[in-house]
Formats: C-alpha cells, sequence, structure tokens
C-alpha cells in the first residue's frame, strides 16, 4: 500500500517502538514485558517486520530514498549508512535519550502506545483522485511544505511504475542535489524563482503550489507531458544549486556566484536561471554568462554604495529577461542594464567615485565583500581574505572619540574629533591585515614600522601606506579617491557605442497619436486634464506619457493609470485589482465584469477639480502597488 496522508506520524511511531524495544532488550528477562504484548519479540514481530517475508516485504514500513536504508538499519539493529538520514538519526537518538531519562516509566508508554488506533481509507486508483484526498486531509494542522504539495501533485496520480521510475530518474537526483538539510530550507524558494522564470509574475511564497498547479495544468493528465516538467524542474534546480547553494563545478563561476551570495542578490536567481538554461543549451557562452553574473554584481553593489533603495531588485529582475535578443546575448544585457531610469538605474561611475569615499563601508552587509573583491582584482593567486581581518588605520576606539589615543589625537590636529567621526569607518581609513591584535591603537608610525607593519604587507589594499610619514585627513582622503577609481575598474560597467545603446531604447508610439486626436481634451475638460496630468507626471521620474487612439495611458512599470477624455469628466481606469483599492469615499466602480477601454478592474471618473487631490491618492495606490517592494 502507497500511504497518502499520515507517513509523519507512522515513522515518528516506529522510531519509539524501535527506541522501546532496545531498551526492554536492555532489562532482565522478567521486566521485558511491561504489560502483554510488549516484549522485544513481540514489537518486533507485530509492528517492525513482517517475519516470513524478504527484500522490502520484510519491513512493515518502507521510506523513501535517503530515509529508507537508516530505517531498515535500525529495524535491523545494524550501523546506519555513511549517508544516513539526519531527520530519522536525530529522532531516534532523541527517543532513546527520553527513555533513557525515564521521562515516563516504560509501562506507562506501553499502555499509552497500546491505546494508539490507526484508521485507514483505502482508495480505488480507478475511482479517487488521490491528490485531492491528500490536499483536503492536510488544509488543516500543520501546514505542508510547498515542496511536499508539488512532488504529490507530480508524482502521486502516476501509476507505481512510473512514479517510481520518475521520482528516482529526475526527483531524487534533485533531493541530493540540495542536500538533506538544504531540501526543506530551499526547495520553496527555487520554486519561485523558477516560476517567476516561466511566468514572468513573482508568485508569494505561499502560494508557489497554487501557481504550479496552473502552470502544469494537471500533468498527469497528459501523458508525456510529466516527464517533461520533472525533468525541466530538475535542470531547474541543479543551475539554482550551483548558484545558491555552492554546487558550480567550474572555478571562475563558482567564484562570482560566492561574490553574489556575499552580496545577497537572491532577487537575481529567476534571471541568471534563465541564463544559465541558456548556457547549457548553448545559446551562451561561459564567458558571457560570467560576464553577466559580474554585470548583476555590479549593478547591486553601485546601486548600495550610492543608496539607491532596492525595492525594485526584484521585479527589475523578474522582467529583465523579457526583452533580450538572443541572437545578441551579451550585448542585449548590457544595454538593458544600460537603459534602466530613474529609481533603476545603474549609477554612473561619477555617482560611484565621489559615494564610496564617504560610505560607512565598514558596517556594509558584508564587509569581507568588498575587501576581497578589492584586493583580489586582477590577480591570479587569489588571497583568502577570511584569514585576515578589516583594519582601522585610525583607530575606532570602541566607537568613543573620548578613548582615542593622545597620540593620534596630536596627529590629526585640534580639529581631530570631527575628522574622527567622518573618516574611521571610511574606505580610505579600511585595510585589511593579518596582524589586527598586534596594531591594536598604535600610533600611525609604528604599524608602518613595526614587524608585519605597512612597510611589509604583500596586501596591495596597504600599497602606499609604507612610504607615508604621517595618517592625516588629507592622506584619507587621497588614499580613497585612489581606492575609489580602483572600484569603477572592479564593479565596471559596461561600454557601448551610442548608436548601439539607442537601437535597444522603445520607440515611441509607431500609431502617432497626439493630443489634438482628443477632442475633448479642450475647454474644461482640457484644464483639468492638465491640472491632473502634471501630479501624475510628478509621483516619480521613470512615469512617462503615451497617447493612444482610445485614452491616454500614465506607464512605470506598464500602465498604472489610463485616462478616457469625456465630454463632461475623465474617466479613470486604475490597473488593480477593486479589493486591492482603499477608497474611504467609494467613488470607484468595480469593472471587473465590464468591457472598457484602459487597464485594470477599478473605475473612477474626475469631473470636479475639488475631488484632483483625492483622486490622485487614489493614482498613487496603482503607482505604489506596481512599484511596491515584494522581497
Amino acid at each position: 500500500m502507497l500511504v497518502i496522508d499520515g507517513q509523519q506520524r507512522l515513522t515518528t511511531l516506529t522510531l519509539i517502538l524501535i527506541a522501546l524495544a532496545e531498551a526492554l532488550e536492555g532489562m532482565s528477562v522478567a521486566e521485558q514485558e511491561p504489560i502483554d504484548g510488549f516484549s522485544p519479540a513481540k514489537i518486533r514481530q507485530y509492528y517492525l517486520v513482517n517475519a516470513l517475508e524478504e527484500g522490502d516485504k520484510h519491513y512493515k514500513l518502507i521510506l523513501s530514498q535517503t530515509d529508507k536504508t537508516t530505517l531498515k538499519a535500525a529495524v535491523d539493529k545494524i550501523d546506519a549508512p555513511a549517508d544516513k538520514s539526519i531527520r530519522i538519526s536525530e529522532n531516534l537518538d532523541q527517543f532513546r535519550d527520553l527513555i533513557r531519562q525515564k521521562k515516563a516509566d516504560l509501562k506507562t508508554l506501553c499502555r499509552g502506545l497500546a491505546k494508539l488506533l490507526i484508521v485507514d481509507v483505502a482508495l480505488n486508483r480507478t475511482q479517487d483522485n488521490p491528490q485531492l484526498i491528500f490536499e483536503s486531509m492536510n488544509s488543516t494542522g500543520r501546514e505542508l511544505s510547498q515542496a511536499d504539495l508539488i512532488r504529490n501533485f507530480v508524482l502521486m496520480g502516476l501509476e507505481p511504475s512510473l512514479q517510481t521510475r520518475l521520482y528516482e530518474a529526475y526527483w531524487r537526483p534533485m533531493e541530493l542535489a540540495f542536500g538533506q538539510e538544504a531540501y526543506s530550507e530551499y526547495f520553496d524558494t527555487f520554486m519561485r524563482h523558477y516560476l517567476t522564470v516561466k511566468t514572468g509574475e513573482i508568485p508569494r511564497i505561499d502560494e508557489v503550489y497554487l501557481t504550479f498547479k496552473r502552470l502544469a495544468r494537471e500533468p498527469a493528465t497528459v501523458g508525456g507531458r510529466v516527464e517533461e516538467l520533472v525533468k525541466e524542474l530538475r535542470d531547474f534546480a541543479t543551475y539554482y544549486c550551483a548558484m545558491a547553494l555552492a554546487t558550480e563545478a567550474d572555478p571562475e563561476l563558482a567564484t562570482a556566484f560566492q561574490d553574489l551570495r556575499d552580496l545577497k542578490v537572491e532577487v537575481s536567481y529567476p534571471f541568471l536561471l534563465e541564463l544559465y538554461h541558456d548556457y547549457k543549451l548553448g545559446h551562451l557562452q561561459k564567458a558571457e554568462l560570467l560576464a553577466a553574473v559580474r554585470l548583476v554584481e555590479t549593478y547591486v553593489f553601485r546601486r548600495a554604495i550610492c543608496a539607491v533603495p532596492p525595492n525594485s531588485h526584484n521585479k527589475t529582475f523578474a522582467t529583465l529577461g523579457k526583452s533580450l535578443k538572443k541572437d545578441r546575448y551579451l550585448e542585449s544585457i548590457q544595454a538593458q542594464f544600460l537603459s534602466l531610469q530613474s529609481y533603476r538605474r545603474l549609477p554612473s561611475d561619477a555617482e560611484v567615485q565621489r559615494d564610496i569615499q564617504t560610505r560607512d563601508l565598514y558596517n556594509f552587509r558584508n564587509r569581507t565583500y568588498w575587501i576581497r573583491r578589492m584586493e583580489n582584482f586582477g590577480r591570479k593567486e587569489r588571497v583568502s581574505v577570511d584569514e585576515y581581518s578589516v583594519e582601522h588605520i585610525l583607530p575606532q576606539s570602541d566607537n568613543d572619540p573620548q578613548k582615542l589615543p593622545a597620540s593620534w589625537r596630536q596627529e590629526l590636529g585640534e580639529d581631530w574629533e570631527r575628522v574622527w567621526t567622518n573618516y574611521r569607518h571610511t574606505l580610505g581609513n579600511l585595510t585589511l591585515t593579518g596582524y589586527n591584535s598586534e596594531y591594536s591603537n598604535r600610533p600611525f608610525a609604528e604599524k608602518r614600522d613595526m614587524e608585519g607593519g605597512f612597510r611589509e604587507s604583500p596586501m596591495r589594499m596597504n600599497a602606499g601606506l609604507g612610504q607615508l610619514e604621517s595618517w592625516t585627513e588629507k592622506a584619507i582622503q587621497d588614499r580613497a579617491e585612489r581606492l575609489a577609481a580602483l572600484a569603477v575598474r572592479v564593479w565596471a560597467a559596461p561600454q557601448l557605442p551610442a548608436d548601439v545603446l539607442e537601437a535597444y531604447r522603445p520607440n515611441a508610439s509607431i500609431d502617432g497619436y497626439t493630443r489634438a486626436d482628443h477632442p475633448h481634451l479642450t475647454g474644461a475638460m482640457g484644464d483639468l486634464f492638465d491640472k491632473f496630468r502634471k501630479e501624475v507626471l510628478v509621483l516619480d521620474p521613470c512615469v512617462t506619457e503615451e497617447f493612444l487612439k482610445f485614452y491616454v495611458a500614465y506607464k512605470a512599470e506598464t500602465n498604472f493609470v489610463d485616462v478616457v477624455p469625456q465630454a463632461k469628466r475623465l474617466r479613470l481606469a486604475l490597473n488593480m485589482k477593486f479589493p486591492e483599492i482603499n477608497d474611504p469615499r467609494g467613488l470607484c466602480r468595480d469593472i471587473s465584469a465590464i468591457g472598457r477601454w484602459g487597464n485594470g478592474d477599478v473605475e473612477v471618473g474626475l469631473s470636479d477639480e475639488g475631488d484632483l487631490p483625492y483622486i490622485i491618492g487614489l493614482v498613487r495606490q496603482s503607482f505604489e502597488r506596481q512599484m511596491g517592494d515584494d522581497e
């Protein structure tokens, strides 16, 4: 029989019985059966094994791959395999410890077990839908992982032989690629990224299974589509593990993916999954993939340095692949990044060089990331930065200026406190050393000349420090300026000729409609429209206006409000679901079931200038929902 629901309870009960049998076997013969039916031999014969059967049929309960051999070993009283199931081993040890600690006397434990009942409902494969029953049984209680739901949805309706083949050929390798711990922790996140690639939309993490079901369209009824689906899942899971779980075999790609992980750029995975897939298919060369990964890193790091809010990253990366020209793959990727505007922009060299000199880089989200990248830039023999520590040349003195030694105050001059406050955590004052404890708060000259000091340091980050006589505000600024020039080479922006970049820019409306094509935009409605459009266009520099045949569109990601000019009002279509709008005055109307020009399910009219502030508040909801942070 295949168990649809109750595997965890059956496994837990089996582990308790194994631990109980082991404990009873260590007792005297007189104590080995606390209550009738619970001797070690009876526990094994009644509940753990089928004595006259061989192979898998010898065991009452058989689990899936990783857990299977570990549970069988426990029943057989032999050592667990080298790749033992962590969950089975930990839980069995827990029950052994509880019994050993006498958390309950064994007679009470046996009586409790004797009261348990198993209620079983047998299904007929030709008449019952096991997946629907599984979902209904799990509609209450602890929520199942999206991974469990998806696996059962894909495999449960299949004939046992096909189910076993697909599991062993595709799903099992996917579990092994993640590893026991990472599978439960990361699979749901992977599926979210995979579905973003496939649908172009970012599903909520708790709706991954529902989104997958809509995508799959009940694959068990589509014959060969099932195998195609699980194979694709296996392939994309392999790509994800290469990027997110450090399983990439190529050294250069592995290093690039490590840098992305250190920078915490998980939101880029939908975009990179698509690129990695094309790399495996031969559409993208390794050097191009590597350049694309480094460009993603540059984009995120530059924006972090320039304090550009990251709330648009998820939608940027979710949609970036849609406009790529795959016959000119890398060029089109570079063009897309260079074409991003406003809140999505790639900061310029000048912005980066300016901001990186004053940014607090000591408390950056991963300080070893940026200093490792700068230290190893252009090196063939990489320095393992993890073996060193980040050194404040001008001491941080427990972040208390009054603890700064007198020698340092003298070196910095009478304005020492301002210099210390403004520069201690910045680029010019931070470096790399293996002698952090020896340096301590020593004067600069001692740090420079001591054994292992700056004069002797092989670190590129320390270049030039050995030749300085003192460490002053000017010295910090000069070093920051030099390192800032290096930074825009480490995190280099792509360069494309102006004519090439222009070819990738969106074209204006080919229909060529203008305001003159809307006769209602004259007189009183024209004045009201001018006031309305002025308020909408200042919402954000990214907002664009486009005159179409029947309405005027205002876009950010896409249309967020459309204006249909009418004789006595402006009819506005807000690109939202009606239940999402917050409309205390009740001016909005649900048009989801009505065919209208414009985008979205919310309609509101504007005929009175006095309503304009309230109407703009409604429009802002549509705009902010489109620009919202889903990370």
